[in-house]
């Protein structure tokens, strides 16, 4: 499931300690973004797909510059956005891809951690379309225990809604969570624990793997 409010705002703190003591510009970035939580890094990625009018996905200096802007990133300097975009554009054609840029900011994952991603993934992902809807949820859960269900405020639907809005972007949920979604939220998970048993057991717990 997704992160409890405590290991939320561990995961704040971890950022806003990194953000300060990191000297290199692509960290400084991840740091900004894991510093809106587990869901920084992926909500960054749906403001660059908005900001892709061509649908080339790919990303010029402004589109970029103007990405990180709108999704609110002012603790960047001007300086430090123009070093992280040279810094990734190596063949120094002038733009970014998109996808490759995420890669890069949600750091590394080891095997280890990515495949119990994968499995909880795949459990949620009941009719193996590779996207997790309202539809695999209703497959899998019984929304009619859910308090706010059992008092009138919600329906089954909006039960589940709510579910899948815990891995959306915040400000633009599409009710669709896809793997690289997925994966994005819980790379920002990962970037606050440093063993690998504790995030094994947090994900065995959190999806009864």
């Amino acid at each position: 499931m997704a992160c409890t409010a405590e290991e939320e705002a561990h995961l704040k703190q971890t950022a806003e300690q990194g953000f300060r003591s990191s000297t290199s510009p692509i960290q400084k970035l991840r740091y900004a973004c894991l510093m809106r939580g587990a869901n920084g890094i992926k909500g960054l990625g749906r403001s660059f797909r908005i900001m892709d009018d061509d649908g080339s996905k790919t990303l010029d200096f402004r589109e970029f510059r103007d990405g990180l802007r709108d999704y609110g990133l002012r603790e960047l300097d001007d300086q430090t956005i123009a070093d992280v975009f040279k810094e990734l554009d190596k063949d120094g054609s002038g733009k970014l891809s998109y996808d490759e840029f995420l890669v890069a900011i949600r750091g590394p994952m080891n095997k280890t951690r990515e495949e119990y991603v994968k499995q909880a993934f795949k459990k949620m992902d009941a009719t193996g379309d590779g996207q997790i809807t309202i539809e695999d949820i209703r497959r899998l859960y019984d929304a009619s225990q859910h308090p706010k269900f059992m008092s009138g405020e919600w329906t089954e639907d909006q039960c589940f809604r709510h579910f899948l809005n815990s891995f959306d972007s915040p400000g633009n949920p599409d009710g669709v969570v896809t793997w690289d979604e997925f994966l994005n939220y819980y790379a920002g998970v990962s970037a606050s624990i440093d063993e690998d048993g504790y995030f094994a057991t947090m994900m065995k717990r959190a999806w009864r793997l």
